[in-house]
């Protein structure tokens, strides 16, 4: 059945809401878009809420007031896991995401952040254009997301007492990865994992009941983990930690902008990817540096460390994903043909 906005409101979703601009006027469509992470000012902050408020911005002026987006930072308008599924239903407007977060509902999605299968920012950015980009695109829109914006983060390894660079330094420890298939690759490396949001991160090393937290730069940063942390293992230069957070949109509640907007939409998602990108770089550096004032031991990987991960990835969890179905076999060759 096909989701009106009259269907919407009254089973209680939250359809964008329309403002009346006067007789004669077009009316100007609200959309929220929700995260996970602290927020900040369009010119202070987190990186990713920085981008969400250039995002709305840049849609109110070039849609000359038609389209506003009001941006709900640190999960205050929905709780973190609930947001995909909120997507889908077209109970949310927007969201950036971390894509692997929905990897319960669209196995394909753990793509994502597969350990050691992204191991630059080319090579991530490529995916867009590439194959495995269409395919995932493709995917996303049968489970009713439109993917606006591409945003790849690199990441790296916060500690309360002893490094986590080598395959060896994992055992006995307890890990936070932030996905299925990396708790599979840390798993096989003889460390304990829990699963949780990042923005969980700190309490469960302020608890005890993580030793090491595997997020990206940004998140180490704004969730503040260097007060905690003895080592930090960088993702700068080289990591076998990347992840996919797009911002992304209810496909009912986009299919029923007229064209204009929607393109305006696409447009505008595009063209703030080279800022995404920007800030994950800038944060890979500025990271060190944080962690260096607090007193923490900082150390980066080399290609032969990272090749050691790499080959207990392909053997865990590269195969575990594609055992999944054929949909997600394909999923990794493609992923695995750009270089």
């Amino acid at each position: 059945m096909t989701l009106t906005r009259r269907s919407l409101v009254a089973a209680g979703l939250a359809a964008p809401a329309l403002l009346t601009l006067g007789r004669g006027a077009r009316a100007a469509t609200i959309l929220k878009l929700s995260h996970q992470f602290p927020g900040g000012t369009i010119e202070e902050g987190d990186f990713r809420d920085r981008m969400c408020r250039k995002f709305a911005l840049a849609l109110k002026e070039r849609s000359k007031g038609a389209l506003e987006v009001q941006v709900y930072p640190g999960s205050s308008l929905m709780k973190t896991n609930a947001q995909f599924s909120a997507l889908r239903k077209g109970a949310l407007d927007m969201s950036l995401y971390p894509l692997p977060y929905a990897g319960g509902e669209v196995p394909e999605t753990n793509i994502g952040l597969m350990p050691a299968l992204v191991t630059s920012y080319a090579q991530a950015m490529a995916w867009k254009s590439a194959p495995v980009g269409r395919k995932l695109t493709e995917i996303l829109l049968s489970k009713n997301i439109v993917l606006v914006s591409w945003v790849w983060q690199a990441g790296g390894v916060a500690s309360r007492e002893r490094p986590l660079v080598r395959p060896e330094d994992a055992r006995g420890l307890k890990v936070r990865g932030g996905s299925r298939e990396m708790d599979l690759m840390m798993k096989a490396a003889g460390a304990a994992t829990l699963s949780l949001p990042s923005n969980e991160s700190y309490a469960a090393m302020q608890t005890g009941a993580c030793d090491a937290v595997i997020t990206s730069s940004t998140s180490l940063i704004s969730f503040r983990l260097e007060e905690l942390s003895k080592s930090l293992t960088s993702g700068r230069g080289r990591s076998y930690w990347f992840m996919l957070e797009p911002i992304m949109m209810s496909k009912p509640l986009f299919d029923g902008l007229p064209k204009d907007q929607r393109d305006l939409i696409m447009a505008v998602g595009a063209e703030l990817e080279g800022f995404g990108q920007d800030g994950a770089k800038a944060d890979d550096t500025r990271v060190e540096q944080i962690f260096a004032k607090a007193g923490a031991k900082v150390e980066t990987l080399d290609e032969a460390t990272l090749g050691k991960w790499r080959d207990i990835a392909r053997e865990s969890a590269w195969k575990d994903y594609a055992a999944k179905s054929s949909s997600c076999a394909e999923m990794l060759k493609l992923a695995e043909a750009v270089a």
